[in-house]
């Protein structure tokens, strides 16, 4: 029963997910969309466990017609496709990799084509072409014997052409991932073949490493490293938008020293700190950095953090926190309204002006605009 959760879960998960990613355009791009067939195929693979289990073919036998096909055939060339659109290989532009799905397609004529006659009776086989439909379809795990291995080490071999250190680092884990679970799925069905063990838990627990396998491409390869590579192409964004600038000349403020009535002790927006400190958040974007704190503030100015807090409580009327957080919003704001990021995840958008979390994010973009980034954003399209 916990088994049966467990991978109902991972089948609704893995057909959202796909639907997320094919839908989503901050996810819209090739390779992304034949990861997302790879995990609709993965999740009709353990559906097909599922449904065995809690054997539902005999109540349903028609689901049989997507049993019998070898999606197996399926599931490592969609892993192909996306590593080879993933790192811009000029293979994915060749008509020539279409024969990879050669395997699958006579694996699915074949297989429907004898369920036409076996489940659903729609019309009678002649005999001697049923058996020799039969004799092809016991050779289909032997074919994936070696197929399977096939597809490992030609995949792999493509993953070297990534330019992105991280990008790599991930496809290399998802590879690995992919091949341990199908290689170890052969094992076990050839152990059972050969020595006529009942390996039906085994293949259960497989199908579990089936899900986590899920969860990983969910977070790592779609959430996590989209985020990275959104953060990244921000940067270059606002990099290459600095250099389009002239050189700003940064004016700096003289602090004046000793007890002058009209100096250091007047807490107006005149105040030489005060203005530097305005000076070094409008110019020089220190609210960019997560880690700021009064204490780096202070440093920067030569003053106390104690010091820092009073000069922006009595002339702004707001704490450091907020005071720092306003100009990250504010730089939110730009960006959202510039077209030049608007395929850009929001969270990217507000790490990269200097939130640390989504929840400081959202809560400081409520708090100073009274609407959420999201709602900011449909309402200035």
């Amino acid at each position: 029963m916990i088994f049966t959760i467990f991978f109902n879960t991972a089948i609704f998960q893995g057909i959202v997910l796909g639907a997320i990613i094919l839908k989503s355009p901050l996810f819209k791009s090739n390779a992304n969309r034949y990861l997302a067939y790879a995990i609709f195929a993965l999740s009709v693979l353990i559906a097909n466990l599922v449904f065995e289990i809690i054997d539902l073919y005999s109540s349903m036998p028609f689901l049989r017609f997507l049993d019998n096909v070898e999606w197996a055939f399926l599931f490592p060339v969609l892993i192909f496709m996306f590593v080879i659109h993933q790192v811009n290989h000029p293979i994915r532009n060749t008509k020539k990799i279409r024969w990879l799905y050669a395997p699958f397609v006579y694996s699915a004529i074949t297989n429907v084509f004898y369920d036409c006659d076996a489940v659903a009776h729609i019309f009678t086989i002649p005999h001697f072409l049923k058996s020799f439909l039969e004799t092809l379809g016991s050779f289909d795990f032997y074919l994936v014997l070696l197929f399977m291995p096939f597809m490992a080490v030609y995949t792999f071999g493509f993953i070297k052409f990534s330019k992105d250190k991280q990008e790599k680092k991930w496809i290399t884990f998802l590879w690995f991932l992919v091949y341990a679970l199908m290689l170890s799925w052969m094992v076990v069905i050839l152990t059972g073949l050969l020595f006529e063990y009942d390996l039906s838990y085994v293949m259960q627990i497989l199908a579990l490493f089936a899900t986590f396998l899920i969860h990983c491409t969910a977070y790592y390869g779609v959430f996590r490293y989209r985020l990275a590579d959104n953060k990244t192409e921000i940067e270059e964004l606002l990099n290459n938008k600095t250099l389009l600038d002239d050189e700003i000349f940064v004016e700096e403020v003289p602090i004046k020293r000793g007890n002058d009535a009209n100096g250091l002790e007047i807490f107006t927006k005149e105040n030489p700190y005060f203005k530097r400190l305005e000076i070094l958040c409008e110019e020089h974007q220190i609210y960019k950095d997560s880690n700021l704190n009064r204490e780096k503030v202070a440093e920067e100015l030569g003053i106390s953090a104690g010091y820092v807090s009073q000069l922006v409580n009595v002339i702004t009327g707001d704490n450091f926190a907020n005071y720092i957080n306003n100009y990250r919003v504010e730089a939110v704001k730009e960006m959202i309204l510039d077209s030049d990021y608007e395929n850009y995840s929001l969270l990217a958008i507000g790490l990269e002006s200097g939130f640390t979390s989504k929840t400081t994010f959202h809560n400081a973009f409520k708090k100073s605009t009274g609407m959420t980034p999201n709602s900011f954003r449909n309402t200035n399209k």
